[in-house]
């Protein structure tokens, strides 16, 4: 019994054909099959019932599967700590951010981030909050950048920044930013469902027992923070927004804008990784790395507020 055939039975597993897995593992067909009898023989088992078409797990095989799963994450895990004692940072690094934060964060550091360790592969994909807790808790994916706190046993947090939200109102201009204290909610527009910042701004208008609506006589989900603004300004509506998502903004759009009096509604940023994540001074680089730049564009990093929880 030994780590590669381990990685055979997974390939076959995740590719239901031998000659696929056989490819994938750079090894020739009859030299897995081989390597996978072999370890059927050793445990007593067959894991799979080669006769059906695609190749099938058998039922003892389905309850060894996950095992094994865990086994080479665990051994993946021993190897990335090897490197962080030694003081390498190399290898693979994947990343997922959710849609409200990425498009306004990542510009801010990721090239001078990725520069530092040219050893270091970095992948950044967007996810929903919800997918990135499943792939950190499958240990398919080594960081998240969300909205905390998730308060859940298996993650661990890392607090970044405090980011309040700043009200956008496409049919009136303001001369300048004003702080607000009540908003109209004829015409809020907001995310689609499975979005955290929906919730949030649901949560918000709930504490102060408001409710929205609109004039227009059909409904739009929108996907991300663009495509709600675009909306926005097409049908004169208004909408809630994280204060970076305005940075960029022209003097005409910034013009639409107008931040909360106190207590200031806002979201907590933060990295999150799984408890058994070993990486530990990349995440710190990281975390470093991305407080640096937020911090002097945030009107105020410790904003005393209303937090609004995302979940």
């Amino acid at each position: 019994m030994n780590i590669q055939q381990f990685q055979y039975v997974l390939a076959v597993a995740e590719t239901r054909h031998f000659e696929t897995a056989a490819s994938k593992c750079f090894i020739t067909q009859s030299t897995l099959s081989t390597m996978i009898s072999k370890l059927e023989e050793e445990i007593g088992i067959k894991i799979f019932d080669r006769k059906k078409k695609p190749v099938e797990l058998t039922t003892e095989g389905k309850l060894l599967i996950e095992q094994l799963k865990t086994i080479i994450k665990d051994i993946q895990q021993l190897e990335e700590l090897t490197k962080e004692i030694k003081g390498e940072i190399k290898g693979n690094l994947s990343i997922s951010v959710i849609p409200t934060i990425a498009p306004f964060l990542l510009p801010l550091f990721l090239q001078d981030f990725a520069t530092q360790f040219p050893d270091l592969n970095i992948v950044v994909k967007e996810e929903t909050t919800k997918e990135i807790i499943r792939q950190i808790k499958s240990r398919e994916l080594d960081i998240g950048i969300v909205s905390t706190p998730l308060n859940d046993a298996d993650i661990n947090e890392i607090q970044l920044y405090n980011e309040p939200f700043v009200f956008y109102d496409a049919k009136n201009t303001v001369l300048k930013t004003t702080s607000v204290t009540k908003i109209n909610m004829t015409n809020l527009c907001l995310l689609e469902e499975g979005h955290c910042m929906r919730t949030q701004i649901i949560k918000l208008c709930e504490m102060h027992k408001k409710d929205f609506s609109t004039n227009l006589n059909f409904e739009y989900k929108a996907g991300s923070i663009d495509s709600l603004l675009r909306f926005v300004k097409v049908n004169k509506a208004s909408t809630l927004l994280p204060y970076l998502a305005q940075i960029d903004f022209t003097k005409n759009e910034k013009n639409h804008i107008s931040e909360f009096s106190p207590p200031i509604p806002y979201r907590s940023v933060g990295i999150i990784t799984h408890r058994h994540f070993v990486k530990k001074k990349i995440s710190g680089m990281l975390q470093q790395a991305i407080q640096s730049k937020v911090a002097i564009l945030l009107p105020n990093n410790q904003l005393k507020g209303k937090k609004l929880n995302p979940l």
